[in-house]
């Protein structure tokens, strides 16, 4: 399968690369040698993985590679995404105060949906309770000087899924599916 990025690189993705893809999507093993046993499934050593995804990261097949924490799983039952109106202009700036704290989890920014939802910058926050993610929020406010900002706490009151991207199929699911219709 070939692709091209917006660097001009080729990104092509042989057989091997797509099994590779496959069998990371479910996470790393919580092993000594985690590359090795994600190898072993998908029929390559060590060094292959590494090298494999090192090119993958440098050509940018893979974006990022990272850990999903399964929060809940953890004790961290008040989940809160913090919305914030912001002026446009200061967007970036806020932005990266709001995400240099260690207890924000996510912070990214999006377009305002005007008149109904002001909001341009959102950040998630996690905590064992509910008082200790407000504190939290509290902490941020002064700390990055948004008093005068339009706020709103979201808890979620239910959890639906949580995982990584998935990019590959599980055969069984692709068998599943059926012929191709117009290809």
């Amino acid at each position: 399968m070939g692709l091209e990025n917006t660097n001009g690189y080729d990104l092509s993705l042989d057989e091997r690369d797509c099994r590779l893809i496959a069998a990371l999507q479910n996470g790393l093993p919580l092993v000594p040698h985690p590359y090795a046993a994600i190898g072993a499934s998908a029929g390559m050593n060590e060094a292959e993985v590494i090298a494999r995804l090192h090119r993958m990261l440098e050509s940018g097949v893979v974006k990022r590679f990272g850990v999903v924490v399964r929060h809940h799983e953890l004790g961290y039952r008040a989940n809160a995404m913090v919305v914030w109106d912001v002026p446009d202009e200061r967007a970036t700036e806020l932005g990266q105060r709001v995400a240099s704290h260690d207890f924000v989890t996510l912070c990214y920014r999006r377009a305002r949906c005007l008149p109904d939802w002001p909001y341009n910058l959102y950040c998630m926050i996690h905590g064992r309770d509910r008082n200790l993610v407000h504190n939290k929020v509290s902490y941020l406010i002064k700390a990055c000087d948004l008093q005068a900002l339009r706020h709103e706490v979201l808890f979620s009151l239910q959890r639906f899924k949580q995982r990584g991207a998935r990019y590959v199929r599980p055969a069984a699911e692709t068998a599943n599916l059926g012929p191709a219709v117009g290809g």
